[in-house]
C-alpha cells in the first residue's frame, strides 16, 4: 500500500491548488482523479466558457466595425470552430496543469477514489493512505424532476459547450452566472435565445440596478426573458422541444431545438464512501469547520462540496488555508463576506459584499454612490458606454461595504474593491488613491465620489 501525507480526491481548481500548496509545504502528495487534470472549471467550466464568450465577443466587433470607422465587408461564423477552439484551450489549460504536477512532484493517480476508515482510499481496487485526506469532487450540473435531462434536447453546461450543431432557438432555464453567459454567447452567435428566470430578477443574487441594467442590455441584444416564471412540463416527442411556461397572467408553451438547463449545481458526494467513514452531511453539503476539517480525524473537505460559495477562486482559497492549517501555518479564517463575484457575459458583473438592500436590511445607515460608464471618457473611446460602477458606505464609519459593477471589462477591476476591504479602507481613502486617466478603473474613484458629493464628472 503507498503511503503518502496528504492526498486530494479531485483536481479541480481546489484540488491541484491544494495539492501544489501541499507539496510546496514540504507534503508528500498524491492526486486522485477519474478525468482529466483541471476537473470541471478547465475542461468544462470557467476556462472553455471563456473561450467561447471571447468568441462571440470577437463576432461582436466584426458585426459594428463600421462604428470604429472601419470597414469589413465579408466575415462570418463557423461554430464548430468556435467550439474547436474552446476545447483546444481547454486542453492546453490541462496539460498545463499536468505539467504544475510533474513540477512539483506531485502523484497522479488516475482512477474513482472512494474512502474507507482508517485514512484510505481505494481507487479502483488499489489502496492508498495518507494522514490527511483532503476531499475536493466538486459539483455537477443540478436536475430539476420538471426537466429531466437527456443530454439531446434538455441539456447541462457541459452538453452546450460542445454542441455538434448550432440551435436556431434556445431556452436557457435559469439566470445565474452560467445561463446568462450561454444566453450571452448562442445569442451573439445567432440563436433566437429566451431566458426563463423564477424570481422576479435576471441574476438574482446581484444588486437590483445591476440585475435591471443586464435585462435592459440583454433585450436590447434581442434575448427574450420572461422572469417570475416556471417551466412546469417539457415535451421532447416532436423534432425539436416544448416547454410549458408558468407566470402571473398564465401557461405559455414554448418551441425551440434545445432547452439549456442551468438551474444550479449538485454537489459530487454519492458513491465515494462518506458513509462508510461516517463524515457528516447536511442536505448534499459536506460539514466542516474553519479549517475544513469534517467531523473525522484526518478527513477534510473545500471547494463546493462544502457549505461556502461554489466558486473557482474560492475553492483555491480553502484548500491553501487548509494545507497551511495542517502544517500548524497560522491562519485566519477566509472572510466570505468579502468573495467576488464575477459573471462573463456582455455587459460583464463583477461584485463584492453587500446589495444595497442587503446592507438597508442590516440596519445601516450608508451613502450610495454610482458613476455610469456614459461619462467614463476610455469606455467612451472603446465603445462601451453601457452599465456603472455602485458603491455601498457605511455612513457612520466609512466601511466600504460593498459595490457592484456592470459592464466592460469590470470582472478585472473587482479585485480593487476586495483588496480595499480587506484592508479596512475608508471612502475618503479611495478618493485620496490616483486613479490614472483615462481607465475604466476612475469609475470607481467617481462612484466613491458620488457617494460623498465631490463628484467631478456628472
Amino acid at each position: 500500500m503507498s503511503k503518502y501525507d496528504i492526498i486530494v480526491l479531485g483536481s479541480g481548481p481546489g484540488g491541484y491548488v491544494t495539492a501544489i500548496r501541499a507539496s510546496q509545504l514540504g507534503f508528500k502528495t498524491a492526486v486522485i482523479e477519474k478525468e482529466n487534470l483541471g476537473g470541471v472549471c478547465l475542461n468544462w467550466g470557467c476556462i472553455p466558457t471563456k473561450a467561447l464568450l471571447k468568441s462571440a465577443q470577437v463576432f461582436e466587433y466584426l458585426k459594428h466595425a463600421g462604428d470604429y470607422g472601419l470597414s469589413v465587408k465579408d466575415y462570418d461564423k463557423d461554430f464548430n470552430a468556435v467550439v474547436s477552439r474552446s476545447r483546444g484551450v481547454a486542453d492546453g489549460m490541462s496539460k498545463g496543469v499536468q505539467f504544475l504536477m510533474k513540477k512539483n512532484k506531485i502523484d497522479v493517480i488516475k482512477g474513482y477514489g472512494k474512502l474507507k476508515p482508517g485514512k484510505k482510499v481505494d481507487v479502483d481496487g488499489t489502496e492508498y493512505s495518507a494522514d490527511h485526506i483532503i476531499i475536493a469532487t466538486g459539483a455537477r450540473s443540478r436536475e430539476l424532476p420538471s426537466l429531466p435531462q437527456d443530454g439531446k434536447k434538455v441539456i447541462g453546461y457541459r452538453e452546450a459547450m460542445s454542441l455538434a450543431n448550432q440551435p436556431k432557438k434556445m431556452i436557457v432555464v435559469g439566470s445565474g452566472a452560467i445561463g446568462v453567459e450561454f444566453a450571452y454567447f448562442y445569442n451573439s452567435m445567432g440563436t433566437e435565445v429566451t431566458i426563463v428566470e423564477f424570481l422576479p430578477n435576471v441574476v438574482p443574487v446581484e444588486d437590483e440596478d445591476v440585475s435591471k441594467q443586464l435585462e435592459k442590455s440583454f433585450k436590447k441584444s434581442g434575448i427574450n426573458i420572461m422572469t417570475s416564471a416556471e417551466v412546469t412540463k417539457v415535451d421532447t416527442s416532436g423534432k425539436g422541444v416544448k416547454a410549458t411556461v408558468k407566470t402571473s397572467k398564465g401557461e405559455e408553451v414554448l418551441e425551440a431545438d434545445i432547452i439549456l438547463s442551468a438551474v444550479g449545481i449538485k454537489t459530487n458526494i454519492e458513491n465515494i464512501g462518506l458513509e462508510d467513514v461516517g463524515i457528516v452531511v447536511d442536505r448534499d453539503k459536506i460539514l466542516v469547520n474553519n479549517f475544513y476539517q469534517t467531523n473525522i480525524p484526518g478527513y477534510y473537505a473545500i471547494g463546493d462540496v462544502t457549505p461556502g460559495q461554489a466558486l473557482a477562486h474560492v475553492a483555491s482559497a480553502e484548500g491553501i488555508l487548509c494545507v497551511e492549517k495542517i502544517a500548524g501555518q497560522h491562519v485566519e479564517a477566509l472572510d466570505y463576506g468579502n468573495i467576488p463575484g464575477c459573471t462573463y457575459c456582455s455587459p460583464e458583473i463583477a461584485s463584492v459584499g453587500l446589495t444595497e438592500k442587503q446592507a438597508k436590511e442590516k440596519g445601516f445607515d450608508i451613502k450610495v454612490g454610482k458613476f455610469p460608464f456614459s461619462a467614463s471618457g476610455k469606455a467612451s473611446a472603446g465603445g462601451n458606454k453601457e452599465g456603472f460602477v455602485k458603491v455601498i458606505f457605511d455612513a457612520k464609519y466609512g466601511e466600504w461595504l460593498g459595490c457592484h459593477m456592470i459592464g466592460a471589462g469590470v470582472t478585472d477591476m473587482i479585485a480593487e474593491a476586495v483588496l480595499g476591504r480587506k484592508l479596512e479602507t475608508t471612502g475618503h481613502e479611495v478618493l485620496k488613491a490616483v486613479h490614472p486617466h483615462p481607465t475604466m478603473s476612475e469609475a470607481v474613484m467617481e462612484a466613491v465620489a458620488d457617494a460623498y458629493g465631490e463628484v467631478i464628472h456628472l
